[in-house]
């Protein structure tokens, strides 16, 4: 059977990512969020494998993936980089199965860089104004403050903004690996930079174009997300304008490792 795993490795330009693939079939390609990284869909990997070529990796900054001091990875960056990725592994029309901040990654990849599509799904994504919420914005205007907490201190912040994030429990591993990357001395430092440069602006230069997305989308949205409310995701999906919506009654932020096998079959109907 299929595993998540990290066996790849390219130069982007933002930095070294570290990537993963696995299946036999049409290519498809998988985008997670913050403050997440391609472990977060190790549970749905082992079936989509059994029908595509699935493709994953960290963005630069998070897991894996290259971390280093005054590296910019914003949305912005974010979009190039999915670009980079898909020339890397000869991509021309994927899938593409988008999470959170994957959500305003690849839009900016598909609307504002040229990365075609073959059929696109948005899973409790940032994609719309506004996002973020008071934690969040005290962290970015006082990133330097919490860069110096202890580490002890910081794994119990990082520990609890994941948590804020769930309604179902996870397993003691997936909640333990999903952290462990920000638990580095490395990996703290990078946490924080992710709230300071978190922009709105990288957001409103697409949402205008939301109706000009060149492929078929669904909307997958956890109806009880406490980050992102599902009002914000059936006005994503009237901006799209293509009325493909389902709710996942019961679940949060993490539909992928909540409920994976409701997210398999919401997935099965589109795919």
């Amino acid at each position: 059977m299929a595993v998540w795993g990290l066996t790849e490795s390219y130069a982007t330009s933002a930095g070294q990512v570290a990537a993963g693939r696995a299946g036999d079939g049409p290519n498809l390609v998988l985008a997670h969020g913050w403050p997440w990284s391609s472990f977060s869909w190790h549970r749905i990997i082992p079936r989509l494998a059994e029908n595509f070529t699935v493709h994953w990796y960290d963005m630069p900054g998070y897991g894996q993936s290259e971390k280093r001091a005054e590296q910019r990875t914003s949305l912005d960056v974010q979009g190039r980089v999915f670009g980079d990725m898909m020339g890397h592994w000869g991509l021309e029309r994927p899938i593409v199965i988008a999470h959170d901040f994957g959500g305003a990654t690849t839009l900016r990849a598909h609307l504002l860089h040229g990365c075609a599509f073959e059929r696109y799904v948005l899973m409790n994504v940032v994609a719309m104004r506004p996002w973020g919420s008071a934690f969040f914005d005290h962290v970015g205007r006082h990133v330097a403050a919490f860069q110096g907490l202890p580490p002890h201190i910081h794994a119990a912040i990082a520990k609890a903004y994941i948590q804020g994030a769930l309604v179902s429990d996870l397993s003691d591993d997936d909640f333990s690996q999903l952290a462990a990357p920000w638990l580095t001395a490395e990996g703290a430092l990078s946490f924080y930079r992710q709230f300071a440069q978190a922009d709105e602006v990288y957001t409103a230069e697409v949402e205008p174009m939301f109706g000009d997305i060149r492929c078929p989308v669904k909307i997958i949205w956890g109806a009880d997300d406490p980050w992102i409310p599902i009002a914000r995701g059936r006005a994503l999906g009237r901006l799209i304008g293509q009325d493909r919506f389902e709710a996942l009654p019961g679940i949060g932020h993490l539909p992928q490792l909540e409920a994976p096998d409701q997210v398999l079959k919401a997935l099965s109907d589109f795919i």
